[in-house]
C-alpha cells in the first residue's frame, strides 16, 4: 500500500471504520513488529490527532517504551503504577474520562486529560500495552476499546 492515508472527518465510528482497512493494508506483508506498531501509532495520531499515543512493551517485569507518536513519554512504568501498570496488572482495558482523578496517574505530561490503555495479551500473558491520550475530557469510550482491540489484534508478536 501506499503510505498515504485517507484522512477523514466524520463521526468516531466512521472514523475508525475508514482508517482500520488502511491500516490493515499498512500491516500486510509486513512481519516486523516494532515497525508495525510505529504505523498503528502514525496511522491512529494522523486521523484521530491524539494528544499521545504509542505501545509499552513487557520488558523483565516493567513497560518500557516503545513507538509511539506526541511528546516525549515517561520511559519505564513499573507493574500497578498508572493507568498503563493498572491495565498491565488487571489485564483489560482501562477508560479514564480525567486522569487527574485516577489515584496513581503517572503525568507524563499535565496537557493529559483523559486516556485510554489496552493490554495486548499473548498466550495468557500481556507482552504490551496501547496507550492513548487526549487533551481533551471524556474523550474515549467503548467505540474507541471495540476499534482499538480490533487494531491490535492485528498485531503478531
Amino acid at each position: 500500500m501506499a503510505e498515504d492515508l485517507k484522512i477523514i472527518q466524520a463521526g468516531k465510528k466512521e472514523q475508525y471504520q475508514s482508517i482500520l482497512p488502511q491500516i490493515i493494508a499498512l500491516l500486510q506483508g509486513e512481519t516486523d513488529l516494532i515497525a508495525n506498531m510505529a504505523n498503528i501509532c502514525a496511522a491512529l495520531k494522523e486521523q484521530f490527532n491524539f494528544f499521545w499515543v504509542g505501545f509499552y512493551l513487557v520488558k523483565q517485569n516493567e513497560l518500557v517504551l516503545g513507538p509511539f507518536q506526541g511528546p516525549v513519554a515517561c520511559t519505564r512504568i513499573a507493574k500497578g503504577r498508572g493507568v498503563c501498570g493498572a491495565s498491565w496488572e488487571q489485564e483489560k482495558t482501562l477508560i479514564v474520562p480525567d486522569v487527574d482523578a485516577f489515584p496513581g496517574h503517572i503525568a507524563c505530561s499535565s496537557l493529559s486529560k483523559s486516556e485510554i490503555v489496552l493490554p495486548i495479551i499473548q498466550n495468557g500473558e500481556v507482552t504490551a500495552v496501547l496507550d492513548v491520550d487526549s487533551s481533551e475530557l471524556n474523550q474515549f469510550d467503548e467505540i474507541d476499546a471495540q476499534y482499538l482491540q480490533e487494531i491490535i489484534d492485528l498485531l503478531h508478536f
